[in-house]
C-alpha cells in the first residue's frame, strides 16, 4: 500500500505538526522509545527534526540482542546527528523479575501463597509493554514532555495490535495514518539504517522471539489491502467473496480477511474511547 505522493512534503507537515502541537501544549519537549524497528525508527527521526529537546529511550527488557543493538545503534545515530537529541538506555529486566516475583507470591496470617497471575503469557507479554510505558512517563514527567507514539494505521485502527496502556500510552502519534508499508518508504526517504528497514517486525516482547506476522497469521500487505478495500466493513458475505473491487480474493487474502475481521472484532475495546455511563437524573 502506497498513497504517498510527495515524501519532502509529508515530513514537513508531520515535524511541523509535531512543534505546533508541542507550543499549543505549553511542554518543553518529546520522548520516544525506540526499539530497533522501524516505526520507532521514523517517529523518533520525525521528533528529532523539529529542533526541539527529544530525549530517545531504549529500553531492553530480556530483549534480544539484534533488537538492543539496533535500538543502541539508532538512538547513538540521531544523538550525534541532532543536537537536539539526547539517549537514554534503561535496562528494565529487574524491575520486570522484581514485579514478576512479587506478584507471584501472596501473604496471609498463614505464610505465604504461590498465586496464578504470572501464568498467562500474553499478559506477561503486555505487562513489559506496560512497563517501557511508564518508564517513558516518568522521563516525560520529570522534563515537561509528551511521549510520542510509535504505532502505525493497521495497527492502531485496523487489528488493535498494541497494548492499552502499554505502547498503545501515548499523546501523540505522528505515523498513525501512515501504513506500515508506507512507514518503510518514509524510513528510506529519511535515511533509517538498512539493518532497520529490513529487520522482520517483531514488538520484542516474547522470549522467544516471536515475529509480529507469527502473532498475528498474516502479513501487513495484505491487511493493509484488507483495510484499505473496506471489505469486512462494507460486506457481510466478505468471506464467501471470489473478488473484490475488481481484485481477485486469493486463499492467501481470504485468510487475511479473516485474521483482520477477527481482531477487529476482538480489539475494538482497545480501538474507541472508554465507556462512560452517563448520569440522567437530572
Amino acid at each position: 500500500m502506497n498513497r504517498i505522493k510527495c515524501l519532502d512534503g509529508l515530513k514537513l507537515d508531520i515535524v511541523t505538526w509535531l512543534k505546533d502541537y508541542l507550543t499549543q501544549e505549553e511542554l518543553s519537549c518529546f520522548v520516544v522509545g525506540v526499539s530497533g524497528g522501524i516505526d520507532s525508527a521514523v517517529s523518533s527521526t520525525l521528533a528529532a527534526e523539529t529542533g526541539h529537546p527529544t530525549y530517545v529511550v531504549s529500553l531492553p527488557l530480556m530483549s534480544k540482542q539484534q533488537n538492543h543493538r539496533l535500538s543502541h545503534d539508532h538512538c547513538k545515530f540521531l544523538e550525534e546527528k541532532y543536537e537536539n537529541v539526547t539517549y537514554i538506555e534503561v535496562e528494565l529486566s529487574g524491575a520486570y523479575d522484581h514485579f514478576h516475583h512479587s506478584l507471584n507470591w501472596w501473604s496471609d496470617a498463614k505464610g505465604f501463597k504461590k498465586t496464578e497471575f504470572t501464568s498467562d503469557e500474553l499478559t506477561n507479554a503486555n505487562t513489559k509493554a506496560r512497563l517501557r510505558m511508564m518508564t517513558l512517563y516518568q522521563i516525560a514527567g520529570s522534563k515537561g514532555g509528551m511521549v510520542v507514539g510509535t504505532g502505525n494505521k493497521v495497527e492502531d485502527f485496523g487489528i488493535g495490535f498494541f497494548t492499552k496502556y502499554g505502547d498503545g500510552g501515548v499523546d501523540i502519534s505522528p505515523i498513525a495514518d501512515l501504513y506500515k508499508t508506507e512507514v518503510w518508504e518514509f524510513g528510506k526517504y529519511l535515511g533509517v539504517d538498512q539493518r532497520i528497514i529490513d529487520a522482520t517486525p517483531t514488538d520484542g516482547l516474547w522470549d522467544d522471539g516471536r515475529t509480529d506476522e507469527d502473532q498475528i497469521g498474516a502479513s501487513y500487505e495484505d491487511l493493509e489491502w484488507v483495510m484499505e478495500s473496506g471489505i469486512v466493513n462494507n460486506n457481510h458475505n466478505y468471506l464467501e467473496c471470489e473478488s473484490w473491487k475488481g481484485e481477485v480474493i486469493t486463499p492467501q487474502l481470504k485468510t487475511a480477511i479473516k485474521v483482520f475481521a477477527q481482531y477487529h472484532k476482538q480489539n475494538r475495546h482497545k480501538m474507541v474511547s472508554v465507556p462512560i455511563f452517563q448520569f440522567n437524573q437530572l
